[in-house]
């Protein structure tokens, strides 16, 4: 499973681009990384893993802005299209046959 988090935080401001800097920090702390600018994902083992992240995010969203959280499968990720560009270096470490279903 994978956890894809999208966010638009304003940075009018000091104290708004210090809130945008804290949040990126606080997802690259907790294992996320970027798949685009202001999308990031992890990988988790279960659904109920996924639901502890999602607590987790919801405890250092900044107060203004706009942040999501989707909870996808791995066949539903890997059915992603990519239209222009390519699949960055942690998309490609895994494949999906190297993955073990339980």
């Amino acid at each position: 499973m994978k956890i894809i988090v999208f966010f638009d935080l304003p940075v009018s401001t000091k104290t708004k681009r210090k809130e945008y800097a804290k949040f990126r920090k606080n997802l690259i702390n907790t294992g996320f990384s970027m798949l685009q600018f202001s999308v990031y994902v992890r990988t988790v083992r279960n659904n109920d893993d996924a639901q502890k992240y999602v607590r987790r995010i919801k405890t250092f969203v900044p107060p203004e802005g706009s942040v999501r959280i989707m909870v996808v499968t791995e066949k539903q990720f890997d059915s992603m299209e990519i239209v222009v560009g390519e699949k960055t270096k942690e998309e490609n470490y895994l494949d999906t046959k190297d993955i073990i279903e339980l």
